[in-house]
């Protein structure tokens, strides 16, 4: 049976796009050395339940973070009101998450999840940098899963068509911390079926 294309599954209140369920992505650390973290015109989208858990791990993240990102933050908090009216997390000079830091390879990562990581911190990172890239978005009564597509993460999308590797896969543990094991089990069982139905590989 030839695929055929269908725009959004829904599942409860969720609305997912179709290319969640059919590109392919990995992150490749080693080839994008954590560009995200440093591209765009603005900081990564938070709520403000985030903003209180960021706030509450800072003690924890301080010291890993560049003096001016330090002065930022002192200066304007972990969170400010972008141009379209969202809270995202404050940058330094205009690129910068103030939560970048560097390794000796010149690679990015995240103060946040290193402090998560050991131990430090119960919070991981904004629920928008886990879960890219896929982004959410309110729709009415509903929450659309859309799927990103960002030049810097060209190397992602190879690795990820190398592994045979769909969006959704790649993102099954931050998406089951959004949304809950039921809900990611529904979801394999809808992608189950529309393979079976032919409207998906």
């Amino acid at each position: 049976m030839s695929e055929r294309c269908i725009p959004v599954v829904q599942i409860d209140d969720t609305l997912i796009s179709t290319d969640c369920l059919t590109e392919k992505f990995c992150c490749d650390l080693e080839a994008c050395k954590g560009i995200c973290c440093v591209e765009g015109d603005a900081g990564a989208p938070v709520d403000l339940d985030e903003i209180a858990e960021i706030e509450e791990a800072l003690p924890a993240v301080w010291p890993m973070l560049s003096a001016s990102a330090q002065a930022v933050i002192d200066r304007q908090g972990v969170a400010y009101t972008d141009e379209e009216g969202d809270l995202v997390t404050s940058i330094v000079n205009g690129k910068d998450c103030v939560f970048t830091c560097y390794d000796d390879r010149g690679h990015c990562y995240c103060a946040l999840e290193k402090a998560f990581r050991e131990g430090k911190t119960h919070f991981r990172k904004p629920l928008s940098c886990h879960l890219y890239p896929i982004r959410l978005k309110r729709v009415g009564d509903c929450v659309a899963l859309n799927y990103h597509r960002w030049d810097v993460c060209r190397m992602a999308v190879e690795k990820g068509r190398q592994l045979d590797l769909p969006v959704y896969r790649f993102l099954k543990e931050p998406l089951v911390r959004r949304f809950g094991e039921a809900w990611y089990a529904e979801l394999e069982s809808a992608v189950e079926e529309l393979r079976a139905q032919g409207y998906i590989k």
